[in-house]
């Protein structure tokens, strides 16, 4: 699925992180969402290889990378500690600043490594979510309803771990399967990998502290940042999907407007999972945003 990329497994904070690496040219930082890995790039991720060196990731508790021991805190989830793994990567492979475009976890890793670490991030894309406090603050029927696993993953241990260790394959089909597109937006062998992935063991309880972290300490972060005024400097394009749940219950730009200074983006005429719905339009889009 990726002719031409290399696989290496790099030393993180917490552990070894699976990435892929490909391209010459300025570097690019691609982060998946959840309940996927690396593969969800498997339609675009040549075609930018092109033009960019692509380094692809999977994030820690996901696909091949290490599975970080829970705390009490939710810490080690917290997006602040998956963005410094996202540093670790881009500086194993020799880039101090770099390009990102993410989606869904992904995202809310990149907005982090940026607002954290803005000398290294020049540019961003993310992929259809709204800022992590801005949802939760104004959640409604609609949106819960469309992302009840949002609050299913965030009940105290263990049960939702529990739960979904039982059958993990159908608990991923289940979030997936039930979006806009249906199970047939992804190809055979990528969700076959999302399928393994989802089995490795730990995997439940890592995707749960990804959740309560988002939920408890990842708005402790935020909150920060609202009270002291601080917004995001980087040109941001923000695209989200026509047919999702993001675009249909909040403001996606004017919720970023607020975050950030240098804010643009659009619809796409497809569901959630643009990579893998809407691959030549995302391309499209990426090739006109960052730069070479």
């Amino acid at each position: 699925m990726f002719e031409g990329f290399v696989a290496c497994d790099v030393e993180g904070p917490a552990g070894l992180l699976r990435t892929l690496r490909g391209g010459s040219g300025a570097p690019l930082l691609l982060l998946h969402g959840h309940p996927q890995t690396h593969v969800m790039w498997h339609r675009v991720a040549g075609e930018l290889a092109r033009t960019f060196t692509v380094v692809m990731m999977d994030l820690r508790g996901y696909g091949d990378s290490v599975r970080a021991a829970a705390d009490a805190q939710h810490a080690a989830y917290a997006k602040r500690a998956m963005a410094l793994d996202a540093v670790a990567v881009m500086r194993h492979h020799g880039f101090e600043r770099f390009q990102v475009l993410a989606h869904d976890r992904g995202a809310r890793v990149a907005h982090r490594l940026a607002a954290d670490h803005p000398a290294r991030v020049e540019r961003l894309m993310l992929l259809d979510i709204a800022p992590t406090l801005a949802m939760y603050d104004n959640t409604s029927d609609a949106f819960a309803r469309a992302y009840w696993h949002w609050f299913f993953l965030i009940q105290p241990p263990p049960l939702p771990e529990a739960l979904i260790a039982s059958d993990p394959v159908r608990y991923l089909r289940s979030v997936m399967g039930k979006r806009h597109a249906g199970l047939a937006a992804f190809a055979p062998e990528a969700l076959a990998e999302y399928e393994r992935c989802m089995q490795i063991a730990g995997t439940a309880q890592s995707i749960c502290e990804d959740y309560r972290a988002s939920a408890t300490l990842d708005l402790v972060h935020d909150r920060a940042d609202v009270a002291a005024g601080r917004k995001l400097e980087q040109p941001l394009r923000v695209l989200w999907g026509e047919h999702g749940a993001v675009g249909q219950c909040f403001d996606v730009p004017g919720l970023w407007r607020e975050r950030a200074s240098d804010v643009s983006g659009l619809s796409l005429p497809c569901g959630h999972y643009i990579a893998e719905e809407a691959p030549a339009l995302l391309l499209a889009q990426a090739l006109n945003f960052f730069k070479t």
